[in-house]
């Protein structure tokens, strides 16, 4: 059995990262951070990753995308719960395409792929939040069906603010 997931697009395979993929996607993070315009934010660290994604303390899940053999495409995500279903989800942390493989529907495989996951689990929803300002997302994300959840503004703590609290 291969390591790769089939997808239906000539050439790009999806598989689930390993521990040795870590500088892969520590680079995908970087060039997120770079996209969205949050460098400023970014102090993720090969350690961390390793701790979190591969370690006792497994927090997510990574998906790699590759075309003709070459990393081009990431998701990273977790399961979250529902209260409301009374069943877990998926959130979508980041979804990310090098930018020379953009809209040759790497993305919509990768989307794919997890709503099928989602489904075979008999999880609840699938959900991820977008930049308001990205309008190619945006755009993208309408085409396939999501809808913004009107009424809700996500809230965050962090640093000094979680330390306070």
């Amino acid at each position: 059995m291969s390591k790769y997931l089939e997808t239906k697009i000539d050439n790009f395979k999806l598989k689930f990262a390993e521990k040795e993929n870590i500088p892969h996607i520590l680079a995908f993070i970087q060039g997120m951070a770079k996209y969205e315009k949050l460098e400023h934010e970014f102090s993720a660290t090969e350690t961390l990753l390793e701790k979190y994604l591969f370690g006792e303390e497994k927090a997510a899940e990574v998906i790699l995308g590759y075309y003709e053999e070459k990393p081009v495409a990431m998701a990273l995500f977790f399961k979250n719960f529902s209260t409301f279903l009374s069943k877990p989800g998926i959130y979508l942390e980041d979804l990310f395409v090098i930018e020379e493989m953009r809209g040759r529907g790497l993305g919509k495989a990768i989307l794919t792929f997890l709503a099928e996951y989602t489904r075979e689990r008999n999880f609840g929803r699938l959900e991820w939040s977008v930049l308001d300002w990205n309008k190619p997302a945006v755009d993208f994300y309408r085409s396939i069906g999501a809808v913004p959840m009107t009424g809700w503004t996500i809230q965050r703590l962090t640093g000094k603010a979680l330390e306070d609290l």
